[in-house]
């Protein structure tokens, strides 16, 4: 029967197999790279009388090297304490886990690393060596072959993780039984011995100390480094394009993969996080760090105190309003305040029906619906140059958008309406969420949907206003529900049924508070009358009612979307269990959606009161059940 092996590949994940789905893979029909006793595809191609190095080989080999990218990538930079001051030459003995299988079908056993350490020490007599350990093995869940080893005046030991590209850039020479931090090296320039059979030994870059091994005598052509990379990385290696979830290349996983670190980097400790619900702490707390041990969830201050937060530790709530003494706190600890809110393009469903997030934002100096302060978004808007990168994807994303019909819930039909204004010019006037912190905080005067209706009116008398019920008030999940004779007061139409998308296509202008209904107007270029001050007024691209005093410049509509939907939320991806774009994200909803429409489940999701309560309730009941 035919015989295909499977295989991480070399660009793996950021962090072990057992939290992190790989964004790499092998598939060998030959046998596999690691095992020397026979010949895998790899070894066939690189013995083959094929061009390897392509164009992308260069620049592939030169942004892995910028971005010290491995095979796992959580692994923080040497700290320099680590190295001994004194050192007039420095070489890395590599450790491996006990039972690897790379070491025995790589022609070696635990006496290869003692004659290798003893090597390595024989030969350098003026040098410090370098054992490292095995990540696994610094864990305690595997035993390594050099774990007995202990320091002394020529030997030092690494046992914490460290990443890779950094430790190789430190040392002078580095000595291998199988690893593929010896290939690593190899990359880095360094000169690697290799006491057993890796698939990147015998092809004359290595010193090998297994000369006579039969597998050498299979591998007779000289090849570079350059060649051994663009065979293992580019030709024998599959990668998943995270934003599409399709087939990629590796400068796809190179991206994803800066992005991990950035961000973990960016949130590096702990994610203390106060005064969360339940449910809302479930869904979002793989979203709050990379590091699981690093997110905790307490009631209050008070409790939070009790973690002694420190240094680059982040105090999280949720909304505009800090838990009473969490301020006072953050600045007696002089650490990071962060307040957390929903992104723009949030889901299918509604989050009042507890379904999670996949874009959210962390904002250090308020939040972008209180228009009575700063906020990271207004600061970014006033101050960044967007260049032409920022502006040709924002482009791209506005058009995704409006040709999908994409919001931020995503679960209303969008067929086209057909409302009988009989030529009239057509005002949408979308209702809100009364008690909504965006309408407390960011729209002073006109404050209930029957206010807006009453001003929409006012301004234009003879038009066909259509008002359309905000999604979780017209659930029964939020405040702000009008009696229709109410609306019909100032209102034409009422529409319950048709998508926000739907009714911004069929509208000449809209009229809102603080609704992101506005702020998706804009993007289908329709004209925009603000009675509040949301994130997307005051830029020069609204109607605005009141004037913003802290917004200080005129953006174009491109420039908007880049700071508002690039670069300011964080999105999630909970099948990679990453931090990814926009872009992702909005192929994700479009999936998702399509999916659910063509199970004829789309309706189930917005409709049937006892439905979703049962839904919601199964979600509380997890979360219950669940160790915060």
């Amino acid at each position: 029967m035919p015989y295909v092996a499977l295989e991480d590949g070399f660009l793996r994940s950021f962090g072990s197999g057992d939290r992190f789905p790989p964004l790499s893979l092998i598939v060998d029909k030959q046998g596999v790279y690691y095992d020397s006793t026979q010949p895998s595809a790899l070894e066939h191609l690189l013995e083959s009388n094929t061009a390897l190095v392509t164009k992308a080989t260069a620049a592939a080999m030169t942004k892995l090297q910028a971005l010290q990218l491995s095979k796992y990538n959580h692994a923080p930079a040497l700290a320099q304490e680590a190295l001994r001051p004194n050192d007039r030459q420095r070489v890395l003995v590599i450790d491996q886990t006990a039972g690897d299988l790379s070491v025995a079908l790589g022609g070696a056993t635990a006496q290869t690393f003692a004659a290798m350490l003893a090597a390595a020490l024989d030969e350098n007599p003026e040098a410090t060596i370098y054992v490292k350990t095995h990540p696994e093995v610094s864990s305690g869940r595997k035993r390594g072959y050099l774990t007995h080893v202990q320091a002394d005046a020529r030997i030092a030991v690494l046992r914490e993780v460290i990443n890779p590209q950094d430790l190789i850039a430190h040392m002078d020479k580095v000595y291998v039984v199988t690893s593929g931090m010896g290939f690593e090296a190899l990359l880095a320039g360094k000169p690697v011995s290799c006491f057993g059979l890796p698939w990147y030994a015998g092809w004359g870059t290595t010193d090998d100390r297994q000369a006579n091994a039969s597998v050498l005598t299979r591998r007779t052509r000289k090849r570079s480094v350059d060649e051994l990379f663009a065979a293992a990385y580019l030709h024998y290696t599959h990668y998943l394009d995270p934003v599409t979830h399709e087939r990629g290349d590796i400068f796809d996983v190179m991206d994803w993969l800066a992005r991990q670190r950035e961000i973990s980097q960016r949130f590096a400790e702990r994610m203390i996080c106060v005064g969360f619900r339940r449910w809302k702490a479930f869904n979002l707390r793989p979203m709050l760090s990379l590091f699981p041990d690093k997110v905790h969830f307490v009631p209050d201050a008070a409790a939070a105190a009790r973690l002694k937060p420190q240094g680059q530790d982040c105090l999280v709530f949720w909304g505009a309003a800090p838990p009473e003494g969490l301020r006072s706190l953050a600045e007696q600890c002089h650490v990071r305040l962060l307040r957390m809110e929903d992104g723009f393009v949030r889901s299918v469903g509604l989050g009042s029906d507890l379904i999670a997030p996949q874009s959210f934002v962390l904002d250090a100096s308020g939040i972008y619906f209180d228009a009575s302060g700063p906020s990271d978004l207004e600061h970014l808007l006033n101050t960044r140059y967007f260049d032409a990168l920022d502006l040709e994807r924002a482009r791209k994303v506005r058009a995704f958008i409006v040709e999908h019909g994409i919001t931020k819930y995503n679960q209303e039909p969008r067929e086209p309406v057909d409302w009988p204004n009989k030529g009239r010019q057509v005002v949408l006037v979308p209702g809100q969420v009364e008690d909504d912190a965006s309408i407390r905080f960011g729209s002073p005067e006109v404050q209930t949907n029957l206010d807006l209706l009453r001003a929409a009116r006012s301004s234009h008398p003879d038009a066909f206003i259509v008002f359309k019920p905000h999604p979780d008030v017209q659930s029964g999940n939020r405040k702000g529900r009008l009696a229709l004779s109410e609306i019909l007061c100032f209102a034409d139409h009422v529409e319950t049924r048709s998508s926000v998308t739907s009714c911004i296509a069929a509208c000449d202008t809209v009229h809102t508070m603080t609704s992101l209904t506005g702020f998706d107007a804009l993007l289908r270029e329709k004209k925009v009358v603000v009675h509040g001050l949301p994130f997307y007024a005051g830029w020069g691209l609204t109607e605005d009612r009141l004037q913003p005093q802290r917004r200080l410049r005129s953006l174009t509509l491109d420039e908007l979307v880049a700071g508002a939907l690039l670069h300011y939320p964080l999105y999630w991806d909970p099948d990679l269990k990453g931090y990814t774009s926009c872009e992702a994200v909005l192929h994700r909803i479009l999936e998702q959606r399509n999916a659910l429409e063509a199970k004829g489940r789309m309706a189930k999701l917005r409709s049937g009161f006892l439905r979703r309560q049962l839904r919601k309730a199964r979600v509380l009941l997890i979360s219950l059940l669940h160790k915060q």
